[in-house]
C-alpha cells in the first residue's frame, strides 16, 4: 500500500458525513479514471422488487439529467449490470454489455437503458456488487469510465488496480452503512428522534413523557409526526427505519 493510499483510506474511515465520504471516494475514483459513480442500497429487497425507491441509498455525480431520466423514469429496473449485481457477487467489466449486444440476447427494454447509457456517454466501466449476508439488504456501485474511454482500456486499468478498486470501494460500502442517511422527506426533529430513542430503549409511554418533560399526549404526537415522516404506520416500523438509517443515537454535531 503506498503512502497515496494510506491517507485515502484514513481520511475516507474518519468522515463523520456520507457528504465528506462521497466526495473523498470520487475524487480518488477519478484518479483511476472514473469520473461517475454511482452507489446504491437497499435494506428493503423483496424476491419481486427492491422497495420503495424513496428507501433507497442513492449515491452519485452523474449529472442531473442523467439521474432524473435513469432514476426518476426508473430504467434501472431493466438495467443489465442492476440485474447483474442483484444476482452476484464481486465486480464485473461492462464487456459483458458489448457481449449480450453482439449475441442479440437483449429484451427491448434493456436495449433502451443501453441505447439511453450511450447517448450520456455511459459507455466503459466496471460494477461492484458488494456480498450482503441479508437476503433483503443488497448494494452495488457503477463506475463509469471518462468519456472516449475505450473498455479495452479499462479491462487493462483494471487488471493492474482492480484489486485496489475493489478493497476501496468495500470500504466505502461498509462506511456509509454506519453514517447516518437521509432520504429525501424523511428527516427527523430532534424531539421525534429522541422519542423514538427512548421507545427503542423499551421505555413506557409514561416513562417517556417524564424523561422528556412532555405530556403523554405531546409524546405521541412526536411519534405519530415521525412515523408520517418515515412512511410507516407503526412505532416499531419506525424505530426500525430509523436505525436503519442511523438517525438514532446519533451525536448532535
Amino acid at each position: 500500500m503506498t503512502p497515496r493510499d494510506r491517507d485515502y483510506l484514513v481520511k475516507l474511515t474518519n468522515s463523520d458525513s456520507i457528504e465528506a465520504l462521497w466526495s473523498t471516494h470520487c475524487e480518488r475514483m477519478a484518479e483511476y479514471g472514473f469520473d461517475r459513480l454511482f452507489y446504491g442500497f437497499t435494506r428493503f429487497r423483496t424476491p419481486n422488487s427492491l422497495g420503495d425507491p424513496n428507501d433507497f441509498v442513492m449515491l452519485t455525480n452523474h449529472d442531473q439529467s442523467y439521474t432524473d431520466t435513469f432514476v426518476g423514469q426508473r430504467l434501472y429496473h431493466s438495467a443489465p449490470m442492476v440485474r447483474w449485481a442483484l444476482d452476484n457477487d464481486g465486480a464485473c467489466s461492462w464487456k459483458v454489455l458489448a457481449d449480450m449486444v453482439e449475441t442479440g440476447t437483449l429484451t427491448p427494454e434493456e436495449r433502451r437503458v443501453i441505447d439511453f447509457n450511450r447517448s450520456c456517454d455511459v459507455t466503459a466501466g466496471y460494477s461492484i456488487s458488494f456480498r450482503s449476508v441479508s437476503n433483503r439488504a443488497k448494494g452495488a456501485i457503477a463506475l463509469t469510465a471518462r468519456p472516449g474511454t475505450s473498455q479495452d482500456e479499462v479491462d487493462a486499468k483494471w487488471a493492474r488496480h482492480g484489486d485496489d478498486i475493489v478493497l476501496m470501494n468495500n470500504i466505502v460500502h461498509l462506511k456509509i452503512l454506519t453514517l447516518p442517511y437521509v432520504p429525501p422527506n424523511q428527516s427527523l426533529t430532534k424531539r421525534q428522534r429522541e422519542a423514538l430513542e427512548w421507545v427503542g430503549g423499551g421505555k413506557t409511554m409514561a416513562d417517556i413523557a417524564q424523561i422528556m418533560g412532555l405530556t403523554q399526549a405531546t409524546v405521541e404526537k412526536h411519534l405519530r409526526l415521525a412515523r408520517e415522516a418515515l412512511n410507516v404506520e407503526t412505532t416499531a416500523q419506525a424505530v426500525m427505519k430509523a436505525a436503519f438509517q442511523n438517525q438514532m443515537f446519533v451525536l448532535d454535531m
